[in-house]
């Protein structure tokens, strides 16, 4: 490659959520000179949080913000140094680094990469999600469902994730509502049979054939209601759209105190497509796994995977924390060999320098 290098690093780990820093902060201590790159998500799903209450340590819950800073400031004590910027490719070059671009055409070298990259939840777009989203719009009812204790709650989906969520929010919630734009759900039978049990006992209600398209409140009150619209034969706003069949959609409100989205998650990771790394057909990272050391590597050697990147089932944030800190043991015990074997690029870097 003839592009300019910005710097060689030991290891840069891309993302700065609480994967990437809970990494951080164990890397920089190993002395693993560790520099995070922030992508187009700084701070990654907490950052849409604004209580905490199932992390570890703060009995009195801490904003998801307020946790991603006090992380980013205790990774940046120990030596570890964070940039903006958004990963654009990452390549393993012939003599064993890593070439990573940057969106802005910066290029750095590393010797390992940690991808803490994450997750992006699945929106809708609709008119209210921006402004409520932490304020009674949630991605994650475990995380969130605690906060609306006795209200009626809707969820968003027809999968796995919306059963899994519908039913769990059941311990808090009124009523649980799930709105499904079909007939039929996608879920596995399971999860079906488990959510109309819960149909028979009044946990929870069925809107099938019907699709969210506004959602009202303020983030200082939260959500009060809900703009649905439903269609027997489903799919109600392509039905909306068309002038052909708009006059058979029905449009209602709808009284909700809190609003779940389980329509899945999108793992980021087209910027690691050039490094030739094992995905599942859902995109998410496949790594070693296991009960001992290297569970975090993946097939590409120096890169390592970390939280909802690879974890498409718990994603959560202690276990995504937990990844973190194996990914930084597992990079640092790369790296570790590859100093004692003589291989670290910066060496050659350094004997280049020396030639000047």
């Amino acid at each position: 490659m003839t592009d300019d290098i910005v710097e060689h690093r030991r290891l840069i780990i891309a993302g700065t959520g609480i994967s990437g820093l809970s990494a951080a902060i164990y890397a920089a201590r190993s002395n693993n000179d560790p520099l995070l790159i922030e992508g187009d998500e700084p701070g990654g799903q907490l950052t849409l949080t604004t209580d905490v209450e199932n992390y570890p340590g703060f009995p009195e819950g801490i904003s998801g913000p307020g946790l991603i800073n006090d992380m980013k400031e205790q990774a940046e004590k120990f030596g570890a140094e964070a940039r903006n910027g958004v990963i654009e490719d990452v390549a393993k070059e012939p003599a064993g680094h890593f070439r990573v671009a940057l969106s802005d055409g910066d290029v750095y070298t590393a010797d390992a990469v940690i991808a803490a990259s994450g997750a992006s939840a699945r929106t809708l777009g609709v008119p209210g999600e921006d402004e409520l989203m932490g304020y009674g719009l949630s991605t994650c009812a475990t995380c969130d469902g605690a906060f609306f204790r006795d209200e009626d709650m809707l969820v968003v989906g027809g999968g796995d994730a919306a059963m899994e969520e519908a039913n769990f929010l059941t311990k808090f919630a009124d009523t649980v509502y799930v709105a499904h734009r079909r007939e039929e759900f996608r879920a596995e039978d399971v999860w079906i049979e488990r959510t109309m049990d819960a149909v028979d006992d009044g946990e929870i209600e069925l809107l099938l054939n019907t699709e969210l398209t506004e959602i009202h409140g303020t983030p200082e009150d939260g959500i009060d209601r809900v703009t649905l619209v439903e269609h027997p034969d489903g799919h109600p706003k392509e039905k909306l759209d068309d002038p052909a069949t708009a006059d058979e959609v029905d449009e209602y409100a709808f009284d909700v105190g809190a609003v779940f989205y389980a329509i899945g998650h999108t793992p980021n990771t087209d910027f690691l497509e050039g490094t030739g790394i094992e995905t599942d057909e859902d995109g998410y990272l496949i790594t070693e796994g296991g009960r001992g050391g290297g569970q975090t590597r993946t097939g590409v050697a120096g890169l390592f995977g970390a939280g909802d990147v690879v974890d498409f089932h718990y994603q959560q944030a202690a276990t995504a924390s937990g990844m973190g800190v194996k990914a930084a043991l597992d990079a640092d015990e790369y790296l570790s060999e590859r100093e004692r074997a003589g291989e670290l690029y910066e060496a050659e870097i350094d004997a280049a320098a020396a030639d000047d």
